[in-house]
């Protein structure tokens, strides 16, 4: 008998051998490799040659019919190559390469696994093939790494219950920390970095997320293995939060989204790349987003903007009462305007606070006048907006504040990415394409590449920005390293509202909070250099104009930099120490550098971008900048012939020019 049973055992391990399949596919330049394996379950791995990146992990889709990727049974498997271009808007270059080897798999179970293989990284997504409905339960997502490798983690700052940490504004800085020792208890958000032997990096992220929840991490505080978290939708919604300006779940499904039929679900990322500085030149996130869905670009001018609220409307040496009132904003508009600024934003305040109405103006601020007078001087005017208003009257408010000639709303206190949350992502999204509207996602997740399916969309916080200086100590926030960490990670995903340009600065000694009288931390030349560095299509003025009048050299420099850009190149840089980035618009390139609380002497390798004899307007830290943060030398230098350029950057420092 138990010989018996031990060939009927022999035979079943052996019909399952044969019933597994292996599948590769490699990168354009051979240099990665995807092996997966479908059988039981469905798992891939990655390597760079003969280097394993991540071992054997296992993927799957809990849905109302069953789970895809459990004893699925394959239909085909379909292989192909593809080369091309896309055309990218208000983005790092506007031409994105997009070349990559793909693996269809087509099942039986009524779905599809795609595998994609760029030679920057690999992708995969889930799709349904099904024309009817498929309630997503949960997904399986784990990526297993090769070792036990150190991170660049952000968790989620709120370390309550999972519901708490599922609600937050996606702000925090990067724990630095092996994988084996994250914390079991408190989720984490991407992109996230994890460095790889012999230089490698693998960044993790996603891309084209719609009517999906966004994904979160979590490691089990033992091994290099990290698994997805996504919030199951809301069962109900109640008003709260900030102000009241909040959709809250009062509970939550036993799902995560009812799909549309086929459906395709988001791309999950791991990057790629043998220096941090590729990190920088990254366009996964960008190129495997949905297409832009609006047809005429014309109207979208990404530009710079005046701002109100970080200077805590702090213009002075003027003979009227500043604050949120009319005469201010046209004082704001007045500066826009000398100096060729786009637009001004009036922040928090201009609707009457805890109404939830936007049409409930204060009466210190006449609303036509100030968009007219706008008009007259050739500066725009965009609209902060709390969630839950905007979205209650999202069509009425649109269509009433473009008529009036508002240019966009800065939406604020979203805090979420469940599958509501993107959904009214997209909705705004597409409601101010129809009005010729700007949106700026204020307390809000990573983008996901919808700043290229809708361009409209020209930027997101999801960031721990400047306005931390307002009341964060030393030991909450260290801002000159978090500038050299955000470019590799954060910035992966996209562009970020990070609120720059501070013109009072600080040094560890001289640094203090302070909500009305802000300053940065660091060198001015590091404010500088992040207008070059950050990416950001709609790029604020953080400071006052009363001291970007005091300061007029700096000043024309920030506004002369472009929001976007035809070229960029990253040049030698290391995470968590220094960064440094070459951009160029038309036959002007502009370079800038920031270090961390580190002093250190650079050599910039300039000969790719082949400008060696030309002129420059270059900014350094002045000699006393270790002490008077303020302090910068202004030069007029030629770049050496063999693009050699060496600078010195003070602790907290930086460096920027402008080639002529």
């Amino acid at each position: 008998m138990k010989r018996m049973m031990m060939a009927a055992l022999m035979l079943l391990t052996a019909g399952t051998v044969l019933m597994a399949k292996d599948y590769t596919v490699s990168s354009p330049n051979g240099q990665l490799t995807a092996k997966i394996a479908v059988g039981k379950s469905i798992t891939y791995s990655l390597q760079a040659g003969d280097v394993a990146l991540v071992a054997p992990s296992a993927i799957a889709m809990k849905t109302d019919r069953g789970t895809w990727g459990e004893g699925s049974a394959l239909r085909r498997a379909t292989t192909s190559a593809h080369k091309g271009t896309i055309k990218a808007f208000a983005y790092k270059r506007a031409t994105v390469t997009d070349d990559y080897n793909q693996l269809l798999l087509q099942f039986k179970d009524g779905f599809a696994l795609i595998f994609r293989l760029y030679d920057e990284g690999m992708a995969y997504r889930f799709a349904s093939t099904q024309k009817r409905v498929v309630t997503i339960v949960d997904e399986q997502a784990e990526i297993r790494f090769a070792k036990d490798w150190n991170a660049y983690i952000p968790y989620v700052r709120d370390k309550g219950d999972r519901e708490d940490q599922l609600h937050n504004s996606f702000e925090n800085g990067y724990t630095h920390t092996q994988l084996s020792q994250l914390k079991p208890t408190q989720l984490i958000f991407s992109p996230l970095i994890v460095e790889a032997d012999g230089g490698r990096r693998l960044c993790v992220a996603e891309s084209d997320v719609e009517n999906y929840p966004g994904q979160f991490w979590i490691g089990d505080g033992k091994t290099a293995c990290i698994k997805g978290v996504s919030a199951p939708y809301p069962s109900g919604i109640k008003i709260g939060g900030y102000r009241k300006l909040e959709q809250l779940p009062t509970g939550r499904e036993n799902y995560l989204v009812k799909s549309r039929p086929q459906q395709a679900f988001p791309w999950r990322i791991i990057a790629y790349a043998t220096a941090d500085g590729q990190l920088l030149d990254n366009d996964m996130v960008y190129r495997l987003a949905s297409p832009s869905r609006v047809s005429d670009t014309s109207w979208i001018r990404p530009g710079k903007v005046a701002w109100d609220w970080w200077n805590d409307w702090g213009i002075y040496k003027v003979n009227f009462r500043a604050g949120i009132n009319t005469q201010t904003y046209k004082y704001y508009i007045d500066f826009a305007s000398r100096h060729g600024i786009e637009y001004i934003l009036l922040d928090e305040g201009w609707a009457t606070i805890r109404k939830n109405d936007l049409f409930s103006i204060i009466p210190a601020i006449n609303m036509k006048e100030i968009v007219d007078y706008g008009k007259e001087k050739g500066v725009g005017v965009i609209l902060w907006a709390g969630y839950y208003p905007f979205d209650k009257d999202m069509e009425r408010v649109c269509k009433h504040y473009s008529e009036m000639g508002v240019k966009g709303f800065k939406v604020d206190f979203i805090n979420s990415d469940d599958a509501r949350i993107v959904d009214f992502h997209y909705r705004a999204a597409a409601m101010a394409a129809k009005y010729h509207l700007l949106i700026d996602f204020h307390g809000t997740y990573k983008p996901t590449g919808l700043n290229r399916t809708y361009p409209n969309v020209i930027n997101f916080e999801g960031v721990n920005g400047q306005e931390q200086t307002k009341w964060c100590t030393m030991q909450e926030y260290d801002q000159t390293t978090y500038d050299v960490t955000v470019p590799f990670a954060r910035m992966f995903a996209g562009p970020m509202d990070y609120t720059q340009g501070a013109m009072i600065n600080s040094t560890p000694k001289s640094y203090a909070p302070s909500n009305s009288r802000p300053m940065s931390q660091g060198t001015r030349t590091h404010q500088l250099a992040e207008y070059v560095v950050f990416l950001s299509p709609l790029n604020m003025l953080c400071d006052s104009p009363t001291r970007y009048e005091q300061e007029p050299e700096c000043t024309q420099f920030i506004v002369g930099v472009p929001t976007v850009w035809d070229e960029s190149i990253a040049l030698k840089s290391e995470i968590g120490q220094y960064v440094a980035v070459a951009r160029r618009k038309g036959n002007r390139w502009y370079v800038g550098a920031l270090t961390n609380w580190t002093p250190r002497d650079l050599t910039l390798d300039l000969s790719p971008l082949r400008i060696g004899g030309r002129k420059a307007d270059a900014f350094y830290d002045g000699i006393n900048a270790d002490r008077t943060a303020e302090d910068y030398r202004r030069e007029q230098i030629t770049i050496p012939q063999d693009g050699q350029l060496k600078v010195h950057l003070a602790p907290g420092g930086g460096f920027v020019m402008a080639v002529e």
